[in-house]
């Protein structure tokens, strides 16, 4: 599965996976990250998560400031 892409915005966004893996991916780039790592980015580009493995990814996602 996958997160609706998220628009542009100013703010920062920060994460940390408890299980499987995750691809990050912002713009036209993307970065993985796997059990008992974090990611930290600026969400000034269109940016969502996706899972592309069978296995559940479960993890941490922060929003600064929040938005929602």
């Amino acid at each position: 599965g996958e997160s609706s892409p998220l628009p542009p915005s100013e703010g920062e966004e920060f994460g940390y996976v408890l299980e499987g893996e995750i691809k990050i991916v912002l713009g036209k780039k993307s970065y993985k990250c796997k059990k008992g790592q974090s990611f930290y980015f600026v969400s000034n580009k269109v940016h969502k998560i996706v899972n592309e493995k069978a296995k559940r990814a479960v993890f941490i996602w922060v929003s600064s400031p929040p938005n929602f």
